[in-house]
């Protein structure tokens, strides 16, 4: 018998620990045995060898905050809601053409809520984006007034001074850097129907008046379904193409430190938009605007959640039994492969940022709040980072069955727990660990954050039937993930289920200590091990 993991210790880097706060009492062993034919055939992995293949921001893990959480208005109606609502106005601010059973009113969100700045916080330093497709069609309420009742013409929502205030004092208790876009409704149009700059000039006026900076901006969300957006009848390329040449003159003028991105398309590269649905290729957007962009922001939607996969060519929401397979782990890295090489056509050189993503568009599938959603959140950051992709948004931070956190409560989801994980171990360069040593082990490798050669594996086992071995060179603590069933909203850390303390203190992360040798993975589990000793050189 070969002792792989033994009573946990705790030799933690201090400063690791002292980033989770709330002590578990409970003592864990976990003993497994391999045959001596089956250690003989286990593929060997030497962190301190690992070659760096990637670097990505610091901000790489961030999140969405939608414009229209902001403002109050119609979102993603979650599938537990029971709720019934009287018809919307024909005005309502939601995208185009879509059923308004489809969504749910919300209040304003309440930025100043204690839990929810202390549970983003411990996510920072990240990118907080304030856009969707409802802000291309706000208007910014330039005065200390009331908003009025009806949004001038041309536009759908009304967003005030206090509301975008509070996205500002928001961003900074979070350690968060603002990402938006700009209105581009009939509203902020001309009489030749050009766009023009008056709206964003106003939300750039009081943003540095607050004292706080926009650290990157998309011209408009989803150029690609512009009709859905609320773009005027014929909008196309062309039309973009020239409505930019203002928006990139404007940006460099009244805010240039900010970092433009564009085109942030959305429904390419994969089934995601219905045949009969007219949208503007990305390609066609970036022949016609040349080489302007800082950085190339892309969206990345698997599928359409079941409550929008109607019509004939769209991607239905995927079912939970095929949560765990390959060809659904694979989506965002084919998404991400697609807009690649658009952009190595067109911007060869240029940065990809993934803007806005999630398990399935249109809020999210009903399994999205559940730990079988974690296995496709943490190997969508794993592929997207081996790839070079300097930034990736989830949507949402608290709204619909896709946030990390409940709405109503902010409540952590399974996948904050495995976006906390993520901050606290991966750090900005990326290793590669080689190929995956079994059909369902995905293994990702970084090097630690803010520990000079210490390396971070992740081992991802999507299988539900067999464990998954591998040899590591070097000693190692060991953090698994597990739920006593996968579509739990509870999550286990090496068999102790995570809660929020008093207070909202984060729970300590307790580890296991490894000795170097062979690993086995559990079936249906997700383990990081943190390996401070390693000596990578590419980690100094």
């Amino acid at each position: 018998m070969r002792v792989l993991i033994r009573e946990g210790n705790y030799p933690m880097a201090k400063r690791f620990l002292a980033a989770a706060l709330l002590p578990i009492s409970a003592s864990l062993i976990a003993i497994v045995a391999l045959p001596a034919s089956l250690t003989a055939q286990t593929p060997k992995i030497a962190p301190a060898a690992l070659p760096r293949i990637a670097t990505i921001d610091e901000r790489f893990q961030s999140y969405n905050i939608e414009m229209v959480e902001v403002t109050g208005g119609r979102f993603w109606k979650p599938y537990a809601s029971k709720s019934a609502e009287t018809p919307p106005a024909p005005n309502a601010n939601q995208p185009v053409g879509m059923d308004p059973a489809l969504y749910e009113y919300r209040s304003p969100i309440d930025l100043s809520n204690a839990r929810l700045r202390k549970l983003a916080a411990a996510l920072g330093p990240a990118y907080l984006r304030v856009s969707g497709t409802w802000a291309n069609s706000t208007f910014f309420q330039d005065s200390d007034s009331p908003a009025p009742a009806t949004p001038p013409e041309g536009f759908k929502a009304v967003l005030t001074r206090a509301e975008w205030k509070g996205v500002l004092d928001f961003a900074g208790a979070a350690n968060a850097q603002i990402v938006t876009s700009f209105a581009f409704s009939a509203g902020t149009r001309d009489a030749a129907g050009v766009w023009t700059p008056a709206e964003a000039g106003k939300i750039l006026a009081f943003t540095g008046a607050s004292g706080s900076r926009i650290a990157a901006a998309e011209f408009m969300n989803e150029p690609t379904f512009a009709s859905m957006g609320g773009a005027p009848a014929g909008y196309d390329a062309k039309a973009y193409a020239r409505d930019l040449v203002v928006f990139r003159s404007f940006l460099n003028t009244k805010s240039p430190g900010t970092i433009l991105l564009g085109p942030g398309g959305v429904g390419e590269g994969s089934m995601l938009a219905p045949a009969a649905m007219k949208t503007i290729s990305s390609a066609d957007i970036l022949a016609a605007t040349g080489p302007v962009f800082d950085a190339i922001s892309y969206h990345s939607y698997g599928a359409i959640s079941a409550r929008c996969a109607v019509g004939p060519g769209a991607a239905a929401g995927i079912k939970p039994d095929a949560a765990l397979s390959e060809e659904w782990l694979s989506r965002s890295e084919k998404i991400e492969s697609f807009y690649a090489a658009i952009r190595d056509k067109n911007e060869p050189g240029k940065p990809l940022w993934n803007t806005e993503t999630a398990e399935a568009a249109c809020g999210g599938d009903r399994f999205a709040a559940t730990f079988l959603d974690s296995f496709r959140y943490l190997n969508q950051l794993g592929i997207l980072a081996r790839h070079g992709v300097r930034v990736h948004m989830h949507n949402t931070l608290a709204a619909s069955d896709y946030g990390l956190l409940d709405e109503k409560t902010y409540e952590p989801r399974p996948n904050y727990w495995a976006a906390l994980l993520w901050h606290r171990m991966m750090g900005t360069t990326v290793l590669d660990p080689g190929p995956s040593p079994a059909p369902g082990l995905h293994l990702y490798a970084h090097c630690l954050r803010d520990q000079p050669g210490g390396v971070a594996l992740l081992a991802i086992n999507a299988s539900e039937k067999s464990p998954a071995r591998i040899e590591v060179a070097a000693a190692s603590e060991r953090f698994s993930l597990t739920a006593v069933d996968l579509q739990d909203g509870k999550v286990l850390m090496n068999g102790v289920p995570l809660d929020l303390g008093p207070n909202d203190e984060l729970p300590v992360f307790r580890s296991f200590s490894t000795p170097a040798g062979p690993i086995e993975f559990a079936p249906a589990s997700i383990t990081f091990l943190y390996i401070p000793s390693a000596g990578n050189p590419a980690c100094r």
